[in-house]
């Protein structure tokens, strides 16, 4: 970790900016909106499946609308794509807060899947691919942080707010947060950042569309995204229902939110670890291994009836977890080059992103249909588990 600090020390007002980006996609994550759930379903007189509906379909269109956005960050200014994704966040966080009918309701929520999950993430993994080549890994590993305490900061001040006033103002106040910040970045110096732009013309839709269907049907895109996929559509859909399965297995909720900590708390240390390992072994390697703590964790949360089970899965899900955007970014770097990281790698968020949104859809049908907790866990086992087969294949390439 020597050779972490000393990277740190050097490069700390760069690597910074990256794990500022990642902290504020908060506001569009999983997490964070889940909180509004309850008083959603309220205000306007929804179901829990028809918001579910809702909540998949803007995740979907928000991932598709990545395809057409995700390369500006390949040739326009770091600060301007910056500004525009955080305006885009907070405008959509206080309609999200003054919205009154459904349309608004949808509009809102894939401006913050879009923005929040998709943009902000995807802005700062990618100009720190680019900016970093020997020390990638600490770069992007440094930047994940920010996912790590925007979950342990965000839901608490989210909290407190509707508890004190109601959800709309928690909305509102947040929107008029990030837009305070622009403030902030008028005054921020990103010009490091741009000298890693494309010097290619801006692509054309034709040309674009070509090159996301070579992208596709490259055998490498065969390899590298059934794993980025189906952790995402894993984690999301255990992590929603992760209460559900609590009580199924008569567990303390309490005592698992407890542990729950431990899980944040080890996806810290290995997003740390992570970037360190990618720099020794390359990320190659790593792709080929990340995924087997996560996989290994789901046996003893499905078939130990003791509470220790879960303890035991959250711990190697935070190993893989903390590694995984590391991973996979610093990966399309080796194969793809940093030339047009921004079109390529909004390609595989697209992917992702859509896995968040069909995860708990599709657990949810599995549980109205009456199939039992250890049989959808072990399912998503046997699943993971050929993917991790289908990953040994990268050594070709």
């Amino acid at each position: 970790m020597k050779d972490f600090y000393h990277f740190l020390k050097g490069n700390f007002r760069k690597v910074s900016f990256g794990w500022l980006l990642t902290f504020l996609s908060g506001f569009g994550q999983t997490f964070l909106i889940s909180l509004y759930v309850p008083e959603i379903i309220k205000s306007f007189s929804i179901s829990e499946g028809t918001f579910g509906a809702i909540y998949a379909g803007c995740t979907v269109t928000a991932s598709m609308i990545m395809l057409s956005v995700g390369h500006t960050v390949d040739h326009k200014p770091a600060k301007k794509v910056t500004a525009f994704t955080i305006i885009g966040l907070g405008l959509s966080s206080m309609l999200l807060g003054f919205s009154q009918n459904i349309l608004f309701l949808i509009v809102a929520i894939t401006g913050l899947r879009l923005t929040g999950q998709g943009l902000l993430t995807h802005i700062s993994m990618t100009i720190m691919s680019k900016q970093f080549v020997a020390d990638r890994g600490k770069a992007l590993s440094f930047s994940s942080l920010g996912f790590s305490v925007g979950e342990a900061v965000f839901p608490v001040l989210i909290s407190l707010l509707i508890a004190f006033y109601d959800w709309r103002i928690a909305a509102i106040t947040s929107g008029v947060f990030l837009l305070l910040y622009l403030l902030r970045l008028k005054f921020t110096n990103l010009e490091a950042f741009d000298e890693q732009l494309s010097t290619a013309a801006r692509p054309s839709f034709w040309s674009l569309l070509k090159d996301y269907k070579s992208i596709v049907f490259d055998k490498k895109f065969g390899v590298m995204v059934p794993a980025s996929f189906m952790l995402s559509f894993s984690v999301t859909a255990i992590i929603f229902y992760q209460y559900v399965f609590v009580e199924n297995k008569g567990w303390s909720v309490q005592l698992y939110a407890t542990f729950f900590t431990v899980y944040a708390a080890t996806r810290f240390l290995f997003s740390l670890f992570g970037g360190v390992w990618v720099d020794k072994f390359t990320a190659k390697k790593m792709f080929r291994y990340y995924l087997i703590p996560v996989c290994l964790g789901l046996l003893p949360l499905a078939l130990m009836n003791s509470i220790i089970g879960a303890l035991i899965f959250l711990v190697l899900m935070g190993v893989t977890v903390g590694m995984s955007g590391t991973v996979k970014t610093s990966l399309i770097a080796e194969i793809y080059g940093t030339e047009k990281m921004g079109a390529i790698r909004s390609v595989f968020t697209m992917f992702m992103v859509v896995s968040t949104a069909l995860g708990p859809l599709v657990v949810g049908f599995m549980i109205d249909m009456g199939i039992s907790f250890e049989s959808i866990i072990l399912g998503i086992f046997g699943a993971m588990a050929l993917t991790i087969l289908n990953s040994q294949r990268i050594r070709k390439f």
